[in-house]
């Protein structure tokens, strides 16, 4: 099997779509051996900011010369980003061999009168399957979609985490806060760790009580650490932050950019605490300074600064994209916002494009490449309510170009990019080809 023909087989399992529940992805794992059984774990769930808390710790696990595994989704430009061991991609030729491998397993299931597992189910297993062996000293699993019915599920974690809860995916998870919490919730253990910086009195409601019923010691970020702020900018930000009254951080620099980053922060060295203090790592301060300066997170409030200015934020939900304008407001000096945006069917339009559209000049709506796009065009007649100038252009590229030619060579202009990921990869790909030359800072 070639590369190409193992990326086509992934691509072909999208057939199956969504199919929540664990039996399949359990049964897949048992013939591979139950990796999963082998591995330390931190399980990392919510509706936001599980990727920006994975990166974080990622880093400072890195620079602590830990073999850290990391397993995330959707990728941006390559499906081989999902899976990392000290943040280089699983090659061609291990991706490649895992495939091989487990392709006549699902096969085997599907004629033993199991349902085929998803493309999802089979990423999860073959990442887990990696993880073991290369020999991982500790696997950041970030969830996919919920979590007590996702594929990660399948793991009894070191420490879990629950970034926050907000409306989302509400045809699988639920119609109310308290329903889509209890989901998420589900990935509490028992008599393990739970970190949590929910502030929803709903949500926080259904984890304590989860949390109560497993014997599992939950901590509140917003009770067990604070922070100042000195600076901040769209290079990221300066500040000092206490955790559990024993770690203290002074003159801390974050390398991302948005206050909301802060919370994700404080997340991630809370969860470095209690790897230090319950699971004998030793991750010193020095280690989280390194990391933090310099975590990466493409595509979340990432900025080209050349002769226009681009930002790119892959706000794909409402919360998302009040974080996304309180950024802009506060910390891009731009008389002049030219807005890049395409969202799923699944989402928000109406209230998201509300929070942004009257702060632009302009609006260019696109159309996210993924069969849940839907009437994209629809997300323009919301624009509309809200900004005089707002254009239809359906291919992603042309998206980009007819924005970039709005604000081309002028200072006081900003491109923001954002919405879908499914279309913020290819629009990233877009300036990263035609526009960026390297000349000037990308933050």
């Amino acid at each position: 099997m070639r590369y190409s023909e193992a990326l086509d087989y992934m691509a072909h399992l999208a057939k199956f779509g969504f199919n929540l529940g664990l039996e399949r992805v359990e049964k897949l794992l048992q013939l591979l051996g139950n990796p999963e059984k082998e591995l330390a774990v931190v399980h990392i769930g919510g509706t936001n900011g599980k990727g920006s808390t994975t990166a974080i710790l990622s880093n400072i696990l890195t620079k602590s010369n830990y073999k850290v595994g990391t397993f995330t989704s959707p990728h941006l430009h390559c499906y081989r980003e999902r899976t990392r061991v000290r943040q280089e991609k699983i090659s061609e030729d291990h991706f490649v061999e895992l495939i091989e491998r487990i392709k006549p397993l699902c096969e085997q299931m599907v004629r033993d009168g199991y349902e085929h597992p998803t493309e999802f189910e089979v990423s999860t297993a073959m990442s887990l399957t990696y993880f073991k062996e290369q020999q991982v000293d500790l696997v950041l699993l970030e969830v996919g979609l919920g979590g007590a019915i996702d594929s990660t599920n399948v793991v009894t974690p070191l420490i879990t985490v629950l970034t926050n809860v907000t409306m989302e995916h509400t045809e699988y998870l639920g119609n109310t806060i308290a329903e889509i919490a209890k989901v998420k919730a589900g990935i509490i253990k028992d008599e393990r760790s739970v970190v949590t910086a929910s502030d929803d009195g709903e949500a926080l409601a259904v984890i304590e009580k989860v949390a109560a019923a497993k014997r599992a010691q939950l901590y509140k970020v917003q009770e067990v650490s604070n922070w100042n702020i000195k600076h901040h900018s769209h290079k990221g930000m300066a500040l000092d932050m206490n955790i559990m009254t024993t770690d203290r951080y002074d003159d801390l620099f974050l390398s991302l950019s948005g206050e909301h980053q802060v919370l994700n922060l404080a997340s991630a060295l809370t969860v470095v605490n209690l790897l230090n203090n319950q699971w004998g790592f030793k991750i010193t301060a020095e280690h989280v300074r390194q990391g933090a300066s310099s975590t990466n997170w493409p595509a979340r409030m990432e900025t080209f600064k050349g002769k226009t200015t681009v930002l790119i934020d892959g706000a794909h939900n409402v919360a998302g994209v009040k974080s996304l304008k309180n950024a802009l407001t506060r910390d891009f000096c731009c008389s002049n916002l030219i807005l890049v945006i395409g969202m799923l069917a699944d989402k928000e339009r109406r209230e998201a494009i509300s929070l942004l559209a009257p702060i632009a000049n302009a609006i260019v709506v696109t159309k996210p490449n993924n069969p849940r796009a839907g009437n994209w065009q629809e997300l323009a007649v919301h624009a509309a309510d809200f900004c005089n100038s707002v254009i239809l252009e359906e291919d992603i590229g042309l998206a980009v170009d007819k924005a970039m030619g709005l604000g081309e060579n002028k200072a006081d202009y900003l491109v923001c990019i954002t919405g879908s990921l499914y279309m913020v990869a290819a629009a990233r790909e877009r300036i990263i080809t035609n526009y960026w030359h390297g000349e000037d800072d990308n933050s």
